[in-house]
């Protein structure tokens, strides 16, 4: 998996991976080569059937500073597989939509400061947990550029159009209170019990739910951000409940429910899902 010295990968028997920003001396300062090494670590736990959900934490006091500033104003430089500047790629842009096409949930336990592509990182995430002692920062105005990691699509419909411009017109820190009041966050966890929460949930959703059923769910709710209609809504969802209520998940869902005890589902992901996969075109940079 990614190199363990900037990103480290743990599964354990539940199940559950965790993947931990590993540069606490630099407060989990983001380059591009370390957002390389996240893509990999996302694609190598995406790939793994025995990975039912995963957590995103950073090591020591800091969840993710944002860009490492070191070199300058040539951190921002979006890159390019060609040289040619029209397919110059924000690289913070492309890790979030990475993680946004994750086939399994996802968790950010936001243990300290989230800052610049620090706080973006966490937007696609299905859940965001966040210690007591956090800090956020859509910072990028101070720094004289714009939003990246799609924060300009993801930002306003969590916390609204008009939460999402104050924050990001002003750049200022965010206590975690002022996040969890905005619904940045879902919950606020005291430091010491903040893993222990996030892995609480995510061995919920391990243990309770089908894993192909989690994966469609996820998509679906994401997908119905940007249907024009409900009717396109109840398109998808009547193909996937036809595929799903022809599964051994759906039988075992309903038996378990009846014999009043735990399922065991036995459906993997990404081996299980409907083919094609997703059913939508997905668009080109």
């Amino acid at each position: 998996m990614a190199d363990e010295n900037r990103v480290g990968v743990d599964v354990d028997a539940d199940g559950v991976a965790t993947i931990t920003l590993q540069r606490p001396g630099q407060l989990n300062a983001m380059s591009a080569s370390m957002g390389q090494e996240l893509i990999r670590a996302l694609d190598d736990v995406d790939a793994d059937p025995g990975v039912r959900a995963v957590i995103i934490t950073g090591a020591g006091r800091a969840f993710c500073a944002g860009a490492d500033l070191s070199s300058g104003a040539d951190a921002f430089t979006p890159r390019s597989s060609t040289g040619d500047d029209a397919t110059r790629r924000d690289w913070g842009g492309v890790l979030v939509l990475r993680l946004f096409a994750m086939n399994k949930p996802t968790i950010a336990a936001v243990n300290g400061a989230a800052v610049g592509v620090g706080a973006t990182l966490t937007l696609p995430c299905d859940v965001r947990l966040a210690s007591t002692s956090a800090r956020f920062g859509f910072v990028f105005a101070r720094r004289g550029i714009v939003t990246d990691g799609c924060a300009s699509w993801f930002l306003p419909r969590v916390v609204g159009i008009s939460c999402a411009l104050q924050w990001c017109l002003t750049g200022r820190l965010l206590a975690a209170d002022e996040a969890l009041a905005a619904g940045l966050v879902s919950e606020l966890v005291e430091p010491d019990a903040l893993l222990d929460a996030a892995h609480a949930l995510a061995v919920g959703i391990a243990r309770e739910s089908s894993p192909v059923s989690v994966s469609l769910t996820r998509r679906l709710l994401w997908q119905g951000l940007v249907e024009h209609h409900p009717m396109d809504a109840h398109r998808l969802e009547s193909r996937l409940i036809d595929f799903t209520r022809r599964s051994d998940d759906a039988r075992e869902g309903v038996t378990s429910f009846l014999e009043k005890r735990p399922p065991s589902f036995s459906s993997r992901v990404p081996d299980d899902l409907p083919a094609p996969w997703p059913p939508w075109e997905e668009p080109s940079f």
